[in-house]
């Protein structure tokens, strides 16, 4: 261990304290052996263990509480390393999709999250000029029962935290990590941790882990969370509006965030990456103009945007490792993975990522473990990176052409059965099996 100021770090204990506290928190310094923490309680433990395994997590994020919670209810040592002085969630709105519901089933926050998230049956677009309709998406129209839980990331972020507390995990915060080898971790101050016998990089998009070359998208969106005010637009969908692929605009109705019961909506605003600063520049009440003038139903929205740092620009890149591990080290999530939030994938990715990756070490160790994962996961992935590409510019791009096929042609075959179920399984992620020789989710 190399000296230096030790980082925070939060051992979450299922004892009751003496407060009558559900959990423990106990800070202590990094340094705190590894062989300390204690083995999860049985209540929580799940499947056949192969090996009880050492593991770090690198990420709080969705995928990374997650892994956390599936590992550690198998019985492995699990740690979480996070660069923040507290774990936050970053970002605004999204849509669970019914695959990742059950995943979120199977860590125990299946039920906050839908207390806290708003169901949706339809993605609703349409073009502004003509006011066409040009997507048309439902989830239960063969009375399925399934919908889409649309949710703050905040929300959806407390949730899992909330199931990491009850399991005896250990989270280091202010841990900023650097480069791994040999199972040990180097953070940004020097100190060392581990050996691990694996580390699972969910770390994101910028993850310093991963060796993903991904390819930045020319488009992106600024985001903004409002209060969900008095208007016609149902909040059972997710309603967009396009001018040819070059605007698009959406409301998203999100459900409550921690702590508040005001219904709330994510709105966003499409942009090339480039552009950020010049809509700066030109000032809030001018993008408002030209917003409320291409769909006048956003106004009750766009009200509540008093200051441009309420909405948050957001960059896209694509990108899909080939072999998203090597010896000791998995990559999760956006770490393994990146695209468009155009089929409103992400977070489920992460989260079937971390399922079948905890699976996987049920049947093999090591290496062989991992594979597994790999092998399950590849058509999955493979396919929906694919159907990423292809979609995203004909809702985001400078294309004249590409609209113009979207609407005359893609959307009217997209109607006609069995188009719609396709597009269905599609949307809820369970076109292709999602973890093939894993097992359903």
């Amino acid at each position: 261990m190399q000296k230096g100021k030790a980082n925070s770090c939060l051992i979450l204990s299922p004892q009751i304290s003496a407060s009558g506290d559900d959990h423990i928190i106990m800070p202590l310094p990094c340094n705190w052996p590894i062989n300390r923490i204690a083995v999860p309680a049985a209540h929580h433990q799940k499947g056949a263990m192969k090996k009880r395994s050492s593991i770090a997590v690198v990420g709080a994020g969705i995928g990374g509480l997650a892994a956390a919670i599936l590992f550690a209810d198998r019985g492995h040592a699990v740690v979480i390393f996070d660069q923040f002085d507290r774990p936050k969630p970053v970002g605004s709105g999204l849509v669970i999709q019914p695959i990742g519901q059950a995943v979120l089933d199977a860590v125990g926050a299946g039920d906050a999250v839908r207390r806290s998230g708003n169901p949706i049956q339809r993605m609703l677009g349409h073009e502004a000029d003509h006011h066409r309709k040009v997507l048309n998406v439902w989830y239960n129209k063969d009375r399925s029962g399934q919908f889409g839980l649309a949710i703050h990331r905040a929300s959806l972020f407390e949730a899992l935290l909330d199931q990491v507390k009850t399991r005896d995990i250990a989270l280091h915060t202010q841990s900023i990590v650097t480069h791994t080898h040999a199972g040990m971790i180097t953070v940004a101050n020097g100190q060392s941790h581990g050996p691990f016998d694996l580390v699972v990089d969910s770390a994101g998009a910028n993850s310093p882990l991963s060796p993903l070359r991904d390819r930045p998208l020319p488009y992106g969106a600024i985001w903004g969370t409002v209060d969900w005010p008095e208007t016609d637009l149902p909040m059972s969908q997710l309603s967009q509006c396009y001018r040819r692929a070059d605007r698009m605009i959406g409301v998203l109705p999100i459900g409550t965030l921690p702590g508040d019961t005001t219904p709330k909506a994510a709105i966003f605003w499409s942009m090339p990456r480039d552009r950020y600063d010049q809509w700066i520049a030109g000032g809030l009440e001018r993008w408002k103009s030209e917003a409320e003038s291409l769909w006048p139903a956003f106004a009750p929205f766009a009200a509540q945007v008093t200051s441009q740092e309420q909405m948050t620009m957001a960059r896209y890149s694509h990108g899909t490792l080939r072999r998203p591990w090597s010896s000791g080290l998995v990559h999760i999530g956006d770490a393994a993975h990146r695209a468009s939030p155009q089929l409103g994938q992400g977070a489920n990715m992460a989260l079937l990522d971390a399922l079948a990756l905890a699976r996987a070490f049920e049947k093999a160790d090591g290496e062989a473990a991992l594979a597994l994962y790999a092998k399950a996961r590849r058509w999955h992935v493979m396919a929906y990176q694919t159907m990423s590409a292809a979609f995203t510019p004909q809702y985001q791009s400078d294309s004249k052409w590409l609209p113009v096929l979207r609407d005359r042609l893609l959307y009217p075959v997209s109607q006609i059965p069995p188009a719609p179920r396709v597009l269905t399984a599609i949307v809820c992620g369970t076109m292709l099996p999602p973890m093939r020789g894993l097992g359903r989710v």
